[in-house]
């Protein structure tokens, strides 16, 4: 008689577990593999959905700047600290901050007007200033954690101190991928710092959602030319022994489901192990920068040993963009020769920031000049900025070692390409770029507002876990409607 009932089924293993493991770690195992393929439709898991809403952009490249780039040095010029430079700040200061606080402090750059639109850069900026009126610039982003760990967490997943669902995995979720062979979500050599894989994870949602990194996260970066993905290949078994223990996998668990019924947390895995045997074609393909032609290496700084890491980088996101990868992240945590990391010029702010703007300056303008010229940036969203500015005050030390300190209350991001207008400038700090004062934009207005390009209401895409319904913008977010076409 066929059995109908677990308790029916003939002993072997995988029912011997299956009924003994009562306790709680077993309960607390069961719940895990639950939640993890909670809503998971069996082999359609990353299948194209559908938004709220007909789209703008198709897919998102987040331009990580790991560390806190100067607002007031690069794109919010302050001529009101270049008269008052050295002077005790007439307004009152917020937080608590990591250093001691000096006066007001003037930028070492000039800056200059660029592009039709008159977009304002420092001189800097060699490069970017060609593709000013692509940009739209962000200069009223605020609120955000004042110590890394949290802003990170907060720009990342919405919350600051609680482990939540990436905005990449939020993305994967509410619309699947266009590339069934590749993950839909995908970050470049992340670091290990300030968050470290949380920034990237599913928390909650299926974790078939997570980021994907390309290179191991750690501290400094996995090398771009390095970077691979982790155990994609099998060093002991063929591909058609993998092919055959899959295909053996699925009739074991074809039997299994006439018996008992469908496990969609069973169907997750096989789907995922299925995604990482596709990938072992795809992958090494997508990943093949020497397709690119001389022209294409040159325009992204690939010749130049100074920007040649990043523009591999922005290579892969484009490369992997263009096969339907729909989300990429990609970090920049700077590469300097004395005691300071990533954007993080609490001293040397002059040296670092000079460091770092010519490891990406280039790499950045050829890219976005690449997206346009093949037609991809009218649907995809390029987002550039780190986790906050830095103050308009000096962060004491000599003329040669002075740096700034964190600043949450009014910092500078940039989008470029799907949806957004270009040459555009939305939001405002005030004379000393201090306090966001107008088109203030918090870190869940941001999300709401990437959301709504991608064609995603932030208030419907919700997931249930816990007993209640949980979204990226929790119970906040606007989006921010003036700066979209």
């Amino acid at each position: 008689m066929t059995p109908t009932t677990l308790h029916d089924l003939p002993v072997n293993r995988r029912n011997l577990l299956k009924q003994w493991c009562l306790g709680f770690g077993g309960l607390a195992f069961n719940s895990m593999l639950a939640e993890t393929a909670a809503g998971a439709k069996p082999g359609r898991a990353l299948a194209p959905k559908d938004g709220h809403f007909k789209p703008r952009a198709k897919r998102i490249i987040f331009l990580f700047m790991h560390g806190g780039p100067s607002h007031v040095d690069l794109f919010d010029p302050k001529p009101a600290l270049a008269k008052y430079d050295g002077k005790e700040p007439p307004f009152e200061r917020t937080r608590v901050k990591f250093g001691k606080r000096g006066n007001l402090l003037r930028s070492p750059w000039e800056f200059r007007q660029t592009g039709t639109s008159g977009i304002p850069m420092s001189s800097l900026w060699q490069n970017l200033p060609e593709v000013a009126d692509e940009l739209c610039m962000l200069h009223g982003l605020c609120e955000t954690n004042v110590a890394h760990g949290g802003a990170c967490m907060k720009l990342f997943t919405g919350s600051e101190s609680l482990i939540r669902p990436s905005m990449g995995a939020w993305v994967s979720y509410g619309l699947g991928t266009e590339n069934q062979n590749l993950p839909s979500f995908i970050t470049i050599c992340p670091t290990s710092l300030h968050g470290g894989v949380d920034n990237f994870g599913s928390a909650f949602l299926p974790n078939i959602h997570q980021g994907v990194p390309l290179g191991t996260p750690g501290y400094p970066n996995t090398p771009a030319k390095d970077a691979r993905f982790a155990f994609l290949n099998s060093e002991s078994r063929s591909r058609k022994q993998q092919r055959i223990q899959l295909d053996q996998l699925k009739i074991i668990n074809k039997r299994y489901q006439e018996q008992v019924g469908a496990n969609t947390q069973l169907e997750a895995r096989i789907e995922s192990f299925e995604m990482a045997f596709r990938m072992q074609l795809e992958a090494p393909q997508a990943m093949n920068i020497a397709e690119e032609s001389k022209a294409t290496l040159e325009m992204y700084g690939y010749d130049d040993p100074t920007t040649r890491n990043f523009a591999h980088q922005l290579l892969l996101a484009r490369r992997f963009s263009e096969q339907g990868v729909r989300f990429v992240q990609v970090s920049h945590a700077g590469s300097l020769p004395f005691n300071n990391e990533q954007w993080d010029q609490h001293s040397h702010i002059k040296k670092g920031h000079e460091i770092n703007v010519a490891q990406i300056d280039k790499p950045i303008t050829g890219f976005i000049k690449d997206l346009r010229q093949r037609g991809l940036l009218e649907d995809t969203l390029v987002l550039w900025g780190g986790e906050f500015g830095r103050t308009p005050t000096a962060q004491v030390g000599t003329p040669e070692t002075i740096g700034r300190d964190h600043h949450p209350d009014g910092f500078t991001m940039f989008m470029a390409g799907g949806g957004v207008k270009g040459g555009y400038r939305y939001g405002e700090t005030d004379e000393f770029g201090y306090y966001a004062i107008d088109g203030r934009m918090t870190i869940h207005d941001l999300h709401a507002t990437l959301l709504h390009l991608m064609g995603l209401d932030h208030e419907r895409l919700t997931y249930q876990y816990g007993g209640r319904n949980f979204r990226l913008t929790d119970v906040h977010g606007s989006v921010a409607k003036d700066i979209l076409t």
